[in-house]
């Protein structure tokens, strides 16, 4: 397993893919240009569109999507896996998809994921939000090797679920994803501590580009990217909520040695919960 340079971009997009796909651009040369040989954009890296309408107008099929051939393109002048942290896209039955794409060096489609868990919340301040309304949920967790690691798919809420993260550390995930677009109140709550808890739960390296600032649309996100390395340590953050593109080494060797220090993967075990327990949940998103 060899070192290599992990990038997460920072954006701000808007209500125009058109606009976005030149904003993604700039941002992916500039990290190609550190080195970087993977490069993580935001999710809705194409358009945050509040207005269903709106919306309906502006997002389309995968072989017609802009973000999706600018991606297709820039992977393979760039000779770099581009992971397109997540986009709108129309599936054929009508319904939309909040997308994550991870294109190859020389241009291929190596993986999707679609967006497991929607974030249908009531926050403080009368802020409110029903992405299930819009999309329709996947059903499949992703893990895919780029660089010589093991890549795991998650997109923004998805964060808040660590059975997903467990189940693809299991399968053998070394590089835990989380592209956002973290409302600024979630986000100064709870963005940083969440991400650090996925990586240490599961001896991971976590790549999580986000979303930052005032968007057209009206709503509000958090930024500050970061990579956080298997140990929980934050090393590289963009410590602010404008586009900008960090940078880190990523050494699969140190997910290795992490597990075995704490080797918490292997000595998980089966369990039920009691009987008689009142309200007994229903377990979910097992591992096993």
């Amino acid at each position: 397993m060899g070192v290599f340079k992990a990038a997460a971009v920072q954006m701000r997009s808007g209500e125009s893919p058109e606009r976005n796909a030149i904003d993604l651009e700039r941002l992916v040369r500039e990290a190609a240009g550190q080195g970087a040989t993977y490069i993580q954009t935001p999710e809705m890296t194409g358009a945050l569109i509040r207005d269903k309408q709106a919306r309906a107008a502006s997002f389309t099929s995968e072989d017609k999507d802009i973000i999706v051939a600018t991606a297709r393109g820039l992977a393979r002048e760039l000779g770099v896996f581009l992971h397109i942290g997540s986009t709108a896209i129309l599936r054929a039955d009508g319904k939309l998809a909040n997308r994550a794409l991870l294109f190859g060096p020389d241009g291929a489609t190596l993986a999707t994921y679609d967006k497991i868990h929607m974030f249908d919340v009531d926050l403080d301040n009368g802020e409110s939000w029903r992405e299930s309304a819009a999309y329709e949920p996947g059903t499949e967790a992703v893990v895919t090797g780029v660089a010589g690691a093991r890549l795991g798919f998650a997109v923004c809420y998805d964060l808040r679920f660590p059975q997903l993260f467990r189940t693809e550390a299991l399968a053998g995930a070394d590089v835990l994803t989380v592209p956002a677009a973290f409302t600024r109140q979630t986000g100064e709550a709870h963005w940083h501590v969440l991400l650090r808890a996925r990586a240490i739960e599961n001896g991971a390296f976590v790549v999580a580009a986000a979303q930052g600032g005032l968007h057209e649309d009206g709503r509000e996100t958090f930024g500050h990217s970061l990579i956080v390395d298997p140990w929980g340590r934050i090393i590289a953050e963009a410590a602010h909520d404008e586009p900008a593109v960090i940078v880190a080494e990523i050494d699969p060797a140190q997910s290795l040695a992490a597990r075995k220090k704490i080797p918490n993967l292997k000595n998980a075990r089966d369990f039920t919960i009691n009987a008689g327990a009142v309200d007994a949940p229903l377990l979910r998103g097992a591992a096993s």
